[in-house]
């Protein structure tokens, strides 16, 4: 099979060249295509790669490592494409850092997916990633696409209106959730049912089935279990009863936002000016002509380390709680998602994930056309959502907030009409005024080029 990553320069297409490189069944990728914009990123990248298929063949001759190829020519890289997997950044990490700037001085958060940061993000986004399914429907018809693109859920939707079932969102947070709890309640996570349901990035964990019994109860009931893994930490024993529920991470975001704008306002610099600047000089460091085999890849190695022990830091500052754990820097996470999802598809193996699909029917209070993030039956016939019970009334109000924003981003991005990326902002549960909202579009219009067709 072959595989075509977007945003091949991108700083985790190691994790998903990593997951391959494991993989020794029949039908395996054997064939990567790395597409970015950025000559200088595609080189550094494919030295980590080369770095990576060394490693492996010396741990273990019998290792067959995908050829690399490298291009900036998109049409070429989907060419003759079974799976497409999008990881781009439209802007960059300087405009993640102006994303998260440009919202703390209104006051109101910037985070890359969640509120105004995230607004900002999709606006520009998603008229390139409309753009770029309309060129994978021509070059690639019968390839399937895998979107990992933030914010997630909203560019999955917009690539959907042209390419239908045959794009899946993926996520790492649901699957890293659901395998913190199933541990904590002594289950394998592959033989634990998830009752999870939401939005990308707007999800909970509402059960946790072992043997055909709900076995969330018994975790919620233990005060010291439920502090001892990164989501009891962030929110709070007492919270998480409350709800009766275990949210996903990004929710603090909306639980405790005072607290998490004031982290982030009092912070030395936003996680995207650190990863701005830690990843400059790890992209000098790995495309440096000379280097002796092996580094690009302890460069990398170094980098990640550093990048997933401060992941999240402002919240945890926020919400008093110590220093990520290891279990919750372990890996596992959207890479070998998205290994199963191209297994269950290609070889027909049948498999459940926590994935971002069109609603169907699954949730009453949205619409069919909607991606919302559900457990899937995965087969060679694409991702099919499972039924589930009905949201709260709490979830309820935060989801069909959040969708609506989605819409009026989708709205704007394909009228370029300021009215409706005005209200996209202003309705958001995370922005407190209209007037705010307009300040806000000012600021990034001004700040970025991709939001000119706003008029």
């Amino acid at each position: 099979m072959r595989l075509t990553i977007l945003g091949g320069g991108g700083f985790r297409v190691p994790l998903v060249y990593g997951a391959l490189l494991g993989d020794r069944a029949e039908g395996r990728v054997s064939h990567v295509t790395l597409y970015d914009e950025d000559p200088a990123r595609l080189t550094a990248m494919a030295r980590v790669l080369r770095d990576q298929a060394a490693a492996a063949s010396a741990a273990d001759p019998a290792v067959e490592a995908p050829a690399v190829t490298v291009t900036a020519e998109l049409d070429e890289a989907l060419r003759g494409a079974d799976f497409v997997f999008s990881a781009i950044r439209v802007g960059g990490l300087d405009g993640r850092a102006a994303d998260e700037r440009i919202a703390l001085a209104e006051g109101v958060l910037g985070q890359e997916t969640v509120g105004a940061g995230g607004i900002a993000y999709g606006l520009r986004t998603v008229p390139v990633a409309r753009a770029i399914a309309r060129r994978i429907a021509r070059t690639a018809p019968e390839a399937w696409v895998i979107n990992f693109t933030n914010p997630a859920g909203l560019v999955t939707e917009a690539m959907a209106e042209e390419l239908g079932e045959r794009v899946i969102g993926i996520c790492d947070s649901p699957v890293g959730l659901g395998r913190r709890i199933a541990r904590l309640l002594g289950a394998r996570p592959q033989e634990a049912w998830i009752d999870y349901v939401g939005l990308n990035h707007l999800g909970w964990v509402r059960g946790l089935r072992i043997g055909g019994r709900d076995e969330l109860p018994r975790l919620l009931a233990d005060t010291e279990a439920l502090e001892s893994f990164e989501e009891g930490r962030l929110f709070g024993a007492e919270w998480l009863r409350s709800l009766g529920a275990i949210p996903n991470e990004y929710l603090h975001y909306y639980y405790f936002n005072r607290d998490t704008v004031r982290a982030y306002q009092e912070a030395k610099q936003t996680r995207g000016a650190f990863l701005r600047d830690q990843q400059r000089g790890f992209y000098a460091e790995a495309g440096r002509a000379g280097a002796p085999a092996g580094a690009a890849l302890a460069a990398w190695d170094r980098t990640r380390a550093e990048r997933e022990a401060t992941y999240m830091a402002e919240n945890r500052e926020a919400a008093g709680a110590p220093e990520r754990e290891e279990s919750d820097l372990e890996s596992g996470g959207y890479e070998k998602v998205a290994l199963a999802l191209m297994r269950a598809i290609a070889r027909d193996e049948r498999a459940t994930l926590i994935l971002n699909v069109r609603n169907r029917s699954t949730l009453s209070v949205l619409d069919a056309e909607a991606v919302i993030e559900v457990p899937c039956l995965v087969d060679a016939n694409g991702a099919h959502p499972v039924g589930v019970a009905p949201l709260p009334l709490h979830a309820v109000g935060l989801v069909t907030a959040v969708k609506a924003v989605e819409r009026e981003i989708l709205a704007a991005a394909a009228s370029g009409s300021r009215a409706d990326a005005v209200k996209a902002f202003a309705l958001h549960p995370l922005v407190d005024s209209v007037g705010v909202a307009r300040r806000l579009l000012d600021g990034y219009a001004a700040e970025h080029p991709g939001l000119a067709y706003l008029r």
